[in-house]
């Protein structure tokens, strides 16, 4: 499935450009052979400003760059019962 559209493609074949966006991939317009716009499904957006969120969490990078140095300590479930 092509997934790079000239924009007067893309004028033409808008359906085109949602059903690559619905199949989890980007489409790229172009201009003068320049990327200039793409469309994304509205799932993947979702999912890229839910990440840029925890990002801009502080207390969350911390937690998660402890737990790739492999410095986070799991304990079981059970031991919420003994709380």
């Amino acid at each position: 499935m092509k997934t790079t559209y000239t924009l007067r493609e893309a004028q033409r074949g808008l359906s085109g450009l949602v059903r690559v966006a619905e199949s989890g991939r980007v489409a790229t317009i172009t201009r003068h052979e320049k990327p200039v716009a793409h469309v994304i499904s509205s799932d993947r957006l979702e999912a890229l400003f839910e990440t840029m969120e925890l990002m801009a969490d502080r207390d969350f990078m911390q937690a998660w760059k402890r737990e790739q140095a492999g410095k986070t300590r799991y304990r079981p479930l059970t031991a919420l019962d003994e709380a």
